[in-house]
């Protein structure tokens, strides 16, 4: 088996019109992708509510989060990280539209640990 190797800020794509999801790894429970959002947010009354935790970490750019049940959006910059537990429903209120939002996000098991 080889080693796998790259860079998460290499070649981003600036300007898309959709987010852009790229699987780095993945293992029997467990995918990390990169994420590229140049200025999209979620749909309005759209939620995402995943069986799967989801561990974010932001890279670059800008976002928030709107997290159901909380008052306020969560705001990201270059460093946040967020833990999402399985079913925490979420939506991404908007994304930097100046330049690519970069994230790294590890979906994993059901949320339990």
């Amino acid at each position: 088996m080889q080693p796998e190797h790259g860079n998460l800020l290499a070649g981003v794509p600036a300007g898309a019109a959709q987010e852009i999801f790229e699987p780095l790894l993945q293992r029997p429970g467990l995918r990390i992708e990169r994420i590229v959002s140049n200025g999209q947010a979620s749909p309005e009354g759209f939620w995402y509510d995943s069986a799967e935790a989801e561990w974010v970490l932001l890279l670059s750019g800008r976002a928030a989060l709107e997290l159901e049940g909380q008052p306020r959006l969560h705001t990201m910059r270059p460093g946040d990280w967020l833990h999402l537990p399985a079913h925490c429903r979420h939506r991404v209120a908007w994304t930097d539209a100046t330049q690519p939002t970069v994230w790294l996000a590890m979906h994993y098991g059901s949320g339990e640990g």
